[in-house]
């Protein structure tokens, strides 16, 4: 009897062993993808996002995509900051919302562009009747881009058949936003 108590004990301190290492490794690995996956700026994040009714998850997946949570980003297409705003979308923008807009180097400024970028991707959501895959398509290839591969039939009206994006880079960006927002749903809901 004493032999079969010893084994039962070492058994359940292996198995206690077992799931203290799989609770660990599932830790770690929560903790690693929060620092791939971050909600910097979170305050401005959240704000805006209740104020244009998004979901702030998607917005963290956007900014990601677009820089990386780095506010002074500018792309060769001359997109500025963390939700890689073209100057003249920001000047369109800011006069809607009566916000004085003297400059471009203004887009640095996170809050700013935060409310701008969100402001703008709500915006397309409402266009494209809440479809945020062809809002996302029209955020990072443009509104006549994405007009236009309707019209010749490349697309789908409801958003389907992301694949057929033409623009590779765009093609990309869309897969890589609802990815990193599953991810973000997965990490902070």
């Amino acid at each position: 009897m004493h032999k079969k108590a010893k084994k039962i004990t070492i058994i359940v301190a292996i198995v206690i062993i077992l799931l203290i290492l799989l609770f660990g490794v599932f830790r770690v690995h929560t903790i690693v993808l929060k620092k791939i996956y971050p909600t910097k700026y979170s305050d401005y994040v959240y704000k805006y996002a209740e104020e244009y009714d998004i979901d702030p998850l998607l917005i963290f997946a956007i900014i990601k995509a677009e820089s990386n949570f780095k506010p002074n980003v500018v792309s060769s297409s001359e997109a500025i900051g963390l939700m890689q705003l073209m100057d003249a979308t920001a000047e369109e923008l800011a006069r809607k919302l009566d916000i004085p807009f003297t400059k471009k180097a203004s887009l640095y400024d996170p809050e700013l562009n935060i409310k701008l970028g969100t402001k703008y991707f709500s915006d397309l959501l409402k266009e494209y009747n809440q479809n945020t895959l062809l809002a996302l398509t029209a955020y990072n290839a443009g509104k006549g881009n994405l007009k236009r591969w309707i019209e010749q039939g490349t697309l789908k009206e409801d958003g389907s058949d992301i694949e057929n994006i033409p623009y590779k880079e765009t093609n990309n960006y869309v897969r890589k936003i609802v990815r990193d927002y599953k991810i973000y749903q997965r990490l902070y809901k």
